[in-house]
């Protein structure tokens, strides 16, 4: 898989999240409020909590000769029968750094407005600093009240994938110590980038209407398109699986991706229902403790710390134990998995039944 699809993976998930919802029928009260990411009304339908344009702004490293591919993507919908079904448009804009000074706006159809720029900062790095923004300057008959009214002349969940083959992205999220106040002063509405493409693709942006971690993968366990990335793909499963065979019937009527969906979901085997049923990822294979490194069956000893409540953690000090994953939570905080060297250690194992410690609460033997 080469660089552009793993992105377009993740871009795909972004361009049709909340496309459909549970449970996919248009007679369902939730599916009356869809489109809700990366909307931008045209002009006609004034609503201060809806805008009409995007920008995003990331700093690089790249040579004035250096290639610039920003590709715009977006849903416009087609009204049919009470439903919206969505229509894929994609526009590919390419030009060279140095040749990005002033601004170079880009028309579609009198329907998009798209404005690249790219210019040097200031200081020893002399980075690039590059621009996107993102107009829909759709033209409507008379007034557009109502948000209904509007959507039909909206660019729905747009995003950007911006490809310098010959330069390298700075991570907004965590962005080195040079650039952390240019990255600073970069002002992005209604679009967040983050790097794309596997960890060590760096020549590559996704900027999308939802905050994302750089190099953001799709979870290979999923079996397919559910519309709903957000959500956990074995709860949507089973709540689609005890939809009656009416509601069925009439979410494939609603929409081909929705009967695709239905139709996916009612053929799933035992083996990928049980793939869904929960997934461990591990920060990395090791971790540097105490300027060792440590991974997955690494022998360490338990030295459990004063902010631990449990009187039995008195019982583990000084044991030994096996590492089985290295983990963290959503705060970012690093845990060891340990398994007790015991007698009953291989059934422990079995169960999944281990103790988490941090890593400053063992020493590596």
């Amino acid at each position: 898989m080469t660089f552009l699809e793993h992105a377009r993976r993740v871009a795909d998930a972004v361009l049709y999240e909340g496309y459909v919802l549970y449970p996919y029928r248009k007679s369902a009260q939730k599916n009356r409020t869809r489109f809700q990411w990366g909307v931008l009304m045209p002009p006609a339908y004034d609503d201060p909590s809806e805008r009409t344009e995007s920008l995003t702004e990331c700093l690089l490293d790249a040579p004035d000769s250096a290639s610039v591919t920003v590709t715009v993507r977006y849903l416009r919908l087609e009204r049919t029968d009470g439903w919206d079904s969505g229509v894929e448009h994609e526009h590919a804009f390419t030009g060279v750094v140095g040749a990005l000074a002033d601004e170079v706006v880009h028309t579609v159809d009198g329907d998009v407005e798209v404005g690249i720029r790219a210019w040097r900062v200031a200081g020893p790095y002399q980075a690039v600093k590059l621009r996107v923004r993102v107009r829909n300057v759709a033209a409507a008959e008379g007034v557009l009240v109502t948000r209904d009214d509007a959507l039909p002349f909206a660019m729905v969940a747009q995003h950007l994938l911006i490809d310098v083959p010959d330069g390298a992205f700075v991570s907004m999220a965590d962005p080195p110590e040079w650039a952390s106040f240019e990255v600073s002063t970069c002002s992005n509405v209604g679009s967040w980038p983050v790097l794309a493409g596997p960890p060590q693709c760096r020549s590559m942006v996704l900027a999308a209407p939802i905050i994302l971690p750089d190099h953001p993968e799709i979870a290979p366990e999923s079996p397919g398109e559910l519309f709903d990335g957000t959500e956990i793909d074995e709860i949507l499963t089973l709540r689609t699986l005890v939809l009656t065979d009416e509601e069925k019937a009439e979410a494939r009527a609603t929409d081909p991706r929705a009967a695709a969906l239905i139709d996916r979901v009612d053929g799933l085997s035992p083996e990928i229902m049980e793939r869904l049923h929960g997934a461990i990822r591990s920060v990395s294979p090791r971790l540097v403790v105490g300027g060792v490194p440590v991974r997955k069956g690494s022998r360490v000893r338990m030295r459990p710390g004063t902010r631990r409540a449990d009187a039995q953690d008195l019982f583990l000090a000084g044991r030994l134990a096996v590492v089985e994953e290295i983990l963290h939570d959503v705060d970012g905080n690093v845990h060891l998995a340990l398994c007790p060297e015991d007698p009953d250690s291989d059934i422990q194992r079995w169960h999944g039944r281990f103790l988490y410690f941090a890593p400053d609460e063992v020493e590596p033997v």
